[in-house]
């Protein structure tokens, strides 16, 4: 069955050949005052745009935009107060509020029509929560296209108010890769440093995923070094994404102790048969197949026996202190 196409009137009523053939039976005459009532209700179910005021559409559910800049919607303001409002908005009835609706899509426009005080003109449409997402999807993939990091967070947002992940891949238009370094991108880097970022358009998703890698591997509280870099002084995203970038390496490399030297092993016979290097992740011992190669066949036969006679005297050690 095709996907009902959420930008699309509803199908007009059944033809005059339906009610001839006892399909439908019409409930009232076509004449007089029941005519004109008839033809009202039809009109609020069509695709005519409506009038309602900004106050009575609330814009809660998840967004798909990170914050808009004051100045873009006072911008978009301006042009609204004078050419009027082009593009009309898409809302649904709230069915436990008469009289008031929810976004689905357009809270820019919504936004710049509060600050001026005038009406939305808006479809109205009676949506379940999942076509509502889908629309608010498909208008976009219309429109200029969300960042990366905006689908991600949109993603987790879906995932987190509990829409099944078919309804999600078809919202972002995404496979099921696609979804998973999504998530995991927006469970990784703290959603406050995203917001102090913005949507940085020209990051793509593997710096994105490259970021939340070093996240995972570094001990650094990110939120604090990205309070500390005075980033609302930065004019672009994609600037303040590299000077968290940078931020982040720099503070690693001056929490890493200097790398030590390896450690020669050398028997008595003055043969230098092992090296021992420590570092933050591993103590590595490296035994020579050129100098020593029949001891180091020898440790390898015996290697799991003799680690574990070295663990179990460390274990003894430990208990007799």
């Amino acid at each position: 069955m095709a996907r009902r196409n959420l930008f699309q009137p509803p199908p007009p009523p059944s033809s005059a050949d339906e009610v001839a053939a006892g399909e439908l039976k019409p409930r009232f005459p076509n004449t007089g005052a029941m005519s004109g009532v008839k033809s009202t209700l039809k009109d609020l179910s069509s695709n005519a745009v409506r009038e309602i005021p900004a106050d009575l559409i609330e814009e809660d559910g998840p967004r798909d935009r990170l914050a808009f800049p004051d100045s873009d919607v006072a911008s978009l303001a301006a042009s609204i107060k004078e050419h009027g409002q082009q593009v009309p908005i898409m809302v649904r009835p709230l069915a436990d509020k008469p009289g008031r609706y929810k976004i689905v899509y357009g809270r820019r426009r919504l936004r710049a029509l509060q600050s001026i005080g005038l009406a939305a003109r808006a479809l109205v449409r009676t949506l379940s929560d999942e076509e509502a997402i889908l629309a608010q999807g498909q208008e976009n993939s219309h429109r200029l296209d969300p960042s990366f990091i905006e689908k991600a967070l949109f993603a987790a947002q879906l995932s987190d108010n509990g829409y099944d992940q078919p309804v999600i891949l078809d919202a972002l238009a995404i496979d099921k890769p696609m979804l998973s370094r999504m998530t995991k991108v927006a469970r990784t880097i703290p959603e406050t440093v995203i917001h102090m970022i913005g949507s940085a358009h020209g990051v793509g998703r593997r710096r994105w995923e490259h970021l939340a890698d070093k996240i995972k591997d570094s001990n650094a509280d990110l939120v604090q070094i990205a309070s500390d870099l005075g980033l609302d002084k930065i004019p672009t995203s994609d600037d303040r994404f590299a000077r968290i970038v940078d931020a982040i390496s720099r503070s690693d490399k001056a929490a890493s102790p200097t790398k030590s030297s390896p450690h020669m092993i050398v028997s008595d016979d003055g043969k230098t048969f092992a090296e021992v290097k420590d570092s933050p992740r591993a103590l590595t011992v490296k035994m020579s197949k050129v100098d020593t190669p029949e001891f180091t066949q020898w440790m390898l036969d015996n290697a799991e026996v003799e680690l574990k006679g070295l663990y179990e005297a460390w274990k003894s050690d430990q208990k007799f202190g």
